[in-house]
């Protein structure tokens, strides 16, 4: 007959193995775990009632984050923590983005399962924006030429370049043409943020608007500054 240390031994033997903690976790609990979300949990803000632009993106902070494309035009709520931005619409997530530095400005984080399939869906495109460009003159269509050149996607130069188009709207195409042409001769890559101030000080209406042989379209940076000439002084006068 074995003593009763020996059964006892044989209890907490059987005891580690038969309905331990480890046994129930691994037979009943470890089937129903899910996957870890891919980031921490973080506390976060929320900012709601951000419009999804016609480039499929959505702006914070500077920066563009991408949002499937059947959402252009809604509105949606960025919900923003320490190093993740999440883009939600009616209590359902779309997108998480990690969250570029505070310290850049115009970049763009784009998930490529959120673009538009190019074969039916293009309401504005590289394409349709250089036509544009084309139609107002030689000078916008270097700025916008060289707007799209400088993204890593197409879709991420609508914007830039809707933004410098419309300008022809509130002043007139002729006004644009020759502001493009001054941006061009300081700024290898004009954006609308060079152009604007031209158009609004009036640069556009003297008499030093660069000619093709005068280091002007599509030659990059010129003289380093912008040429107002006696034009423009003789005007502060009047």
């Amino acid at each position: 007959m074995p003593s009763i240390e020996d059964s006892n031994q044989k209890v907490r033997r059987n005891s580690d193995v038969i309905g331990s903690r480890l046994s129930v976790f691994e037979s009943e609990e470890r089937p129903l775990l899910i996957a870890l979300p891919p980031l921490p949990y973080e506390v976060a803000d929320w900012v709601y009632g951000r419009r999804v632009q016609a480039n499929g993106h959505v702006a914070w902070a500077r920066n563009w984050y991408s949002v499937p494309h059947a959402y252009v035009g809604s509105a949606v709520d960025l919900r923003i923590g320490a190093s993740a931005l999440e883009v939600w619409r009616k209590n359902t997530r779309l997108c998480t983005h990690r969250l570029l530095p505070a310290t850049v400005a115009n970049r763009y984080s784009t998930n490529e399962a959120d673009l538009p399939d190019k074969a039916t869906w293009k309401p504005w495109g590289r394409k349709r924006c250089e036509q544009w460009a084309r139609r107002i003159g030689p000078g916008c269509a270097a700025v916008i030429g060289r707007l799209f050149a400088a993204e890593r996607l197409d879709e991420q130069g609508v914007d830039p370049a809707l933004a410098v188009l419309r300008l022809s709207k509130r002043y007139s195409a002729q006004r644009l043409e020759n502001a493009c042409a001054l941006a061009l001769r300081s700024v290898a890559s004009p954006r609308y943020s060079h152009i604007r101030p031209i158009l609004e000080s009036g640069q556009d209406r003297t008499d030093e608007i660069p000619d093709d042989d005068g280091g002007g379209i599509g030659d990059g940076p010129g003289a380093g500054g912008w040429v107002r000439g006696g034009g423009y002084y003789a005007s502060m006068g009047r």
